[in-house]
């Protein structure tokens, strides 16, 4: 019984007492992270409309204003990690916002796709700082027993962004210009430095390891030249080119390079001795391909909703819900299922849960009833739900509380990558099935059109506009070519998460028998000691 009073004593009780009012603004700080992806989800197929209703982004520079966020992000999250243990937890959330502040009010005011993409980047150098150091500062103000909770209403955090972000994006849309989506994170920030400034304690790490510079170019360039030679080969229709190939295998091979020189660093910014834990590597695996097969999905779903089923941007926003409703509702009372079922079991029946809703995804058609797609969302989020919590938990919880800004960073990280993957393998799954499917049926199309009208159903849609009657014709088999598409890339996706299931259900952990997760307890405590 003495144990919990001797963690007791690490947090002070003024800390203690508003511990709850710090977890607001932490997900605050969290929400305009989130926020920001959830509504350029919306308004993809807005920005790929011609100037001055949109940008005339090309399907690839739509999926590099997405990716040039989540690659900086996740490149960044490393060393981001290790400045906030180094220099204060508070410090660099207060600097992160400002940038990503900075970075926002930019990408409003873009005038080209080129623009916009390194906008974005910038937005996620100030992201990369603020995502770590929230769940760092979370770890540090809450008690071991508190903070499978607090994790669970973190991530439910993640549902509010998701829900938030599509109606405010569609809201938006509908009465100012595409700009505005990014412009509203603004007086959000705004309002977030405020409250951290008031209420936020600082915290580091007082053994903390040096930056790793070589290895944070390592880990972008690798995954910058890996996604890119992934979106080239779908926007060619042809993985087999040889400059896809080279691409891709160079990406690899700096990977690899990275990997190794981490190994050999006395300061590296992935530790890689943490993957010899099974279970850590399991649900860093687990969130890493849910991600990949999410993010995948609400690609193409934008453009199922919006291009093929008919709904404004606000409408699109809206039929999101579900999906971000189960999120809030279950991602805080999955610790009640964990504490039940345990980890393993928890895990996997979401995992294959998101697995079946992806199957379903792969039946849609242009007359499927909506309120079947809204019962696939819900259940795709209650999927999630039980699959982040418990695997933020098992992630934290593997190193010691000092060690949290880089346990988040490494979490994050792969979440990260995992989407980034996702948006480039599934989106190149997409883009060159609708391109094989559509190809054949631009015959009536000008031959210096016929390229451009291939790219995706949005630019056929915008070909076929500037037609007039006889563009009419390419209305339905764009919506066929575009379906069969979605079904291809939706299946891909089923069998991301069922390999997602596999790792987890066998290398989590089941449930302990009481004695066990007792004496369990005492060692974790002892040993953040």
């Amino acid at each position: 019984m003495t144990t919990p009073a001797a963690a007791a004593s690490r947090i002070p009780e003024e800390v203690h007492r508003r511990r709850w009012a710090i977890l607001g603004v932490l997900m605050l700080s969290l929400l305009i992270v989130v926020l920001d992806n959830s509504i350029l989800n919306v308004a993809v197929k807005t920005i790929s409309m011609p100037a001055p209703t949109g940008l005339g982004a090309t399907q690839s520079e739509i999926e590099w204003a997405i990716n040039s966020y989540t690659l900086v992000f996740a490149g960044l999250l490393f060393t981001a990690g290790l400045v906030g243990d180094r220099l204060g937890r508070k410090k660099v959330l207060l600097g992160g916002l400002v940038v990503f502040g900075i970075g926002s009010a930019l990408a409003a005011e873009s005038g080209s796709p080129g623009q916009l993409i390194g906008y974005r980047a910038l937005m996620a150098l100030g992201a990369a700082f603020v995502m770590p150091a929230t769940l760092a500062v979370l770890m540090n103000v809450f008690e071991r027993e508190e903070q499978p909770k607090a994790i669970g209403i973190w991530a439910g955090g993640v549902g509010l962004a998701i829900a938030i972000g599509p109606i405010t994006g569609g809201a938006l849309l509908d009465h100012f210009w595409w700009g505005s989506v990014f412009l509203v994170n603004v007086p959000i920030v705004i309002l977030a430095v405020a409250l951290m400034i008031w209420l936020v304690p600082d915290s580091r790490d007082p053994r903390p390891g040096r930056v790793d510079p070589v290895g944070v170019v390592l880990s972008v360039v690798g995954l910058v030249l890996l996604v890119y030679g992934i979106i080239k080969g779908g926007e060619l229709a042809d993985f087999t080119d040889p400059t896809v190939l080279a691409t891709i295998a160079a990406g690899l091979v700096v990977l690899v390079a990275f990997v190794l020189f981490e190994k050999r660093s006395d300061h590296p910014s992935l530790d890689v001795s943490y993957f010899k834990n099974k279970v850590f590597s399991a649900a860093m695996s687990a969130i890493a391909l849910v991600f990949f097969a999410l993010m995948g999905v609400t690609f193409f779903g934008v453009f199922y909703t919006q291009s093929v089923r008919g709904y404004s941007p606000l409408e699109s926003g809206v039929l999101m819900l579900p999906l971000a409703a189960a999120q809030m509702i279950f991602a805080p009372r999955a610790r009640l299922v964990v504490d039940r079922f345990g980890n393993r079991a928890t895990t996997t029946a979401g995992l294959l849960l998101i697995a079946a809703t992806l199957a379903v995804f792969a039946t849609f058609d242009a007359d499927t009833p909506i309120w079947l797609l809204e019962v696939v969302f819900f259940l795709m989020g209650t999927g999630m739900a039980h699959i982040m919590t418990p695997t933020s938990v098992v992630i934290m919880q593997a190193l010691p509380r000092e060690k949290a800004g880089s346990a988040s960073a490494l979490s994050n990280t792969f979440r990260q990558v995992g989407g980034a993957l996702g948006i480039a393998v599934l989106g190149s799954v997409l883009s060159a099935a609708y391109r094989n499917g559509i190809e054949d049926k631009l015959g009536a199309v000008p031959a210096g059109l016929r390229d451009t009208a291939a790219d995706s159903i949005e630019a056929t849609l915008g070909v076929a506009a500037r037609l007039g009657p006889q563009g009419k014709a390419l209305v339905d088999p764009a919506n066929d070519a575009f379906l069969h598409a979605m079904h291809v890339t939706a299946l891909c996706g089923t069998g991301v998460a069922l390999l997602g299931a596999l790792v987890v259900a066998l290398f989590l952990p089941g449930r302990p028998p009481a004695a066990q997760e007792g004496e369990k307890e005492a060692e974790l405590v002892a040993a953040a000691d």
